[in-house]
């Protein structure tokens, strides 16, 4: 089975790595020259080959930032053969599911979010292992070819990931605003405000605990992926911040008028939050 991983960042990277210890000839397609020589020699793909050419392909898969997969998931769809698994890993998925949903091939696309990702980018980021454990949601599965799911389903079976169904994109893009693009948006902008505030540097790293750097690792995450994220998911995105916004500023109101039982009940409250990541 031949497969083409369209974008070799961490995401595409780390499928094809994964696909090819499976023993299936891995081609990449990736815009970027550096990232495409770095691929090849790093071992994640066996060749690099031009979009055109998957049209010879079994399996394509999109792992592209999203303000380009929707014009490239249309262009791969209208290229590949009847018998053609696609699927994409994107952030977001109301957009891309739009952007298919009436295409003549529509069944042979899988819309797909694998939960699973570092701090880090580009192909030097990539590792085996990154999905073990995490949760992949397929959206609209409902409109995807039975046999062509079922085919992806066996390719990531050994992967053993967690799979989620969500027959809704918009409710996935809803959810995800909030459990992954608000701690995005709150690890920058925490990392703004510090070295803002904290113009020294050394002060920086010579008092930053491990509270801190837990929570700004996000900060190092690649602009260039999460600016189309943002915008693309921007209704859900505001409606999450705004509840953010208000929660800090009753918070910053008790801290401000010290009152302690009030904060100490509204962390003991939010304490509820260990019983659902610790299951």
């Amino acid at each position: 089975m031949k497969i083409a991983v369209i974008g070799l960042g961490l995401l595409g990277g780390s499928f094809a790595l994964e696909f090819r210890a499976l023993g299936y000839k891995i081609y990449g397609v990736e815009a970027n020259e550096v990232h495409a020589a770095e691929a090849l020699a790093l071992g994640l793909v066996d060749e690099i080959v031009i979009l055109e050419k998957i049209t010879e392909m079994d399996v394509v898969l999109l792992a592209v930032p999203v303000d380009v997969l929707d014009d490239l998931v249309v262009t791969v769809l209208d290229l590949v053969t009847d018998n053609t698994l696609v699927f994409d890993v994107g952030s977001t998925k109301e957009s891309v599911c739009n952007a298919v949903r009436n295409h003549s091939k529509r069944a042979n696309f899988v819309a797909m979010h694998p939960i699973a990702g570092t701090e880090f980018s580009g192909p030097q980021a990539a590792f085996q292992g990154l999905f073990k454990g995490k949760v992949t949601i397929i959206c609209e599965q409902k409109l995807s070819n039975k046999k062509l799911l079922d085919k992806l389903l066996k390719l990531l079976k050994p992967l053993e990931m967690r799979i989620e169904y969500m027959e809704s994109s918009a409710k996935h893009d809803m959810h995800i605003a909030y459990v992954s693009h608000l701690s995005h948006v709150s690890s920058f902008m925490l990392g703004k405000t510090v070295l803002e505030i904290e113009k020294s540097e050394k002060s920086i790293f010579d008092m930053a605990g491990s509270g801190f750097e837990s929570t700004v690792r996000l900060a190092k995450s690649s602009p260039k992926t999460w600016t189309p994220i943002f915008l693309q998911n921007k209704k859900h995105i505001i409606n999450a911040l705004d509840e953010y916004i208000t929660n800090l500023e009753n918070f910053k109101t008790l801290i401000k008028d010290e009152k302690s039982t009030e904060i100490h009940a509204v962390m003991q409250e939010t304490n509820y939050i260990k019983t659902i990541l610790d299951k």
